[in-house]
């Protein structure tokens, strides 16, 4: 058997160097290499269309590209969950002289940028370095202290700049957070029921944190929702894409069904008997898909349907492990991510979804498991449900589609 020489990438032919920071990772032991594979398969397949390399190394995550690429790198490594956060870099030569240079360009960018103080954070890998954490602060915070470019101020400064010795000495000062959390991916498959509301994005988004793929299930329930309504639903399921790397959305139509119910089932139980008619629908593509789970933006106490009692009744229709990862959050929290994720705007667009409309005034507040059973079967739905599932349309969205599309546009 012959043996198999690796071939190194020439990374000197990229111009343009970005540093990801690996968090949650980093405590995963033995299955390290496992979630690290993971991540960088992510990115890679995100920068599918641009001109960029993706390795890691000891908790850091290096891109490398060329200055055209910078824009699609910059918006994956937005998007990428997996790392704490991440830096363009200057990459320079392991010597005091090409480090202290390239803290001194960061510091005058830094002082452009309006600060007035500085701390430098050093942090030697190699070893091998002759000098250590401490020394390569000591003479680099000489370079702009020395000349007054800035005083230094190490419990709170305006601008931290990092110095990384590793296989090259890697300096920087401004950093992005993102989303943490673990590379999507590592955890299974997820339906989420998604609405055009605040919650259900934000559901879905905490789902891929810990590593799921999400798949997207959306009730259209024409004319009495709109078309604006589903394609709000649309984009919501695109931006959420962008954090899972992709995802489909089946458009179910509900209109047959939902009209039935307004026929068929007691007034204060019609918005239960919907929720159960969509858990109907969600095991039948869970089951397709092959997901593992049902997800959905509930949280306790938020509205009459989610009352124990009937988040008890909901859960009984479910056949996949039902999944609430905003379950005790209040409203403000789900708000504050949504914000976060830049769903917010479009889920306060005026346009209704089906849950909303025929809600009955009083709803029932504390339904009985076997009674609600009871009120399903007289309603005689299954046929209508199992149509809808067999009428729902398709509509995939993915980063990289997304990234392909904004260099066209360049």
């Amino acid at each position: 058997m012959k043996n198999r020489v690796k071939k190194e990438i020439d990374f000197s032919v990229y111009t343009e160097t970005y540093l990801g920071k690996v968090g949650e990772l980093t405590l995963k032991g033995s299955n390290i290499k496992t979630f690290e594979k993971q991540l960088v398969n992510n990115l890679r397949t995100a920068l599918e269309t641009a001109d960029a390399k993706v390795k890691v190394l000891t908790g850091r995550l290096y891109v490398h590209c060329t200055k055209e690429s910078c824009g699609a790198v910059e918006f994956a490594l937005d998007h990428l969950l997996g790392i704490t956060g991440w830096a363009k870099v200057q990459n320079v030569e392991k010597n005091m002289d090409a480090i202290t240079e390239s803290v001194k360009v960061e510091g005058l960018k830094a002082k452009a940028a309006g600060a007035k103080t500085f701390k430098i954070d050093a942090r030697r890998e190699d070893k091998a370095f002759p000098l250590n954490s401490y020394e390569i602060c000591i003479q680099a915070a000489g370079v702009l202290f020395d000349d007054g470019t800035m005083d230094v101020d190490v419990k709170h400064p305006d601008c931290v700049i990092n110095v990384e010795v590793r296989d090259k000495a890697y300096v920087y000062c401004a950093q992005k957070k993102t989303g943490r959390g673990l590379p999507v991916g590592v955890s299974g498959k997820g339906l989420l029921l998604l609405s055009g509301g605040i919650d259900s994005p934000v559901a879905g988004y905490r789902m891929m944190r810990r590593g799921m793929r999400v798949e997207c299930v959306y009730f259209h329930s024409y004319p009495y929702t709109s078309e604006e309504a589903q394609k709000k639903v649309q984009d919501l399921a695109k931006s959420i894409a962008m954090y899972g790397m992709e995802t489909h959305l089946n458009v179910v139509p509900f209109t047959e069904v939902q009209m039935k119910i307004k026929q068929k089932a007691p007034e204060e139980y019609s918005t239960l008997m919907l929720r159960l008619c969509m858990m109907k629908v969600a095991n039948m593509i869970g089951k397709h898909i092959g997901s593992d789970a049902i997800i959905t933006g509930e949280s306790l106490g938020q509205v009459a349907s989610q009352t124990s009692q009937n988040l008890a009744v909901t859960e009984s229709f479910a056949e996949l492990p039902l999944y609430r990862p905003l379950i005790g959050l209040d409203k403000e929290e789900i708000v504050d991510t949504a914000l976060e994720i830049g769903t917010y705007a479009t889920s306060i667009l005026p346009y209704e979804d089906c849950c909303v409309l025929f809600s009955p005034k009083h709803p029932v507040l504390r339904a009985d498991v076997e009674e609600s059973r009871k009120i399903y079967e007289s309603m005689e739905i299954d046929d209508l449900v199992a149509k809808a599932f067999e009428e729902r349309q398709i509509i995939r969205y993915s980063i990289r589609d997304e990234i392909a599309s904004m260099q066209a546009s360049v």
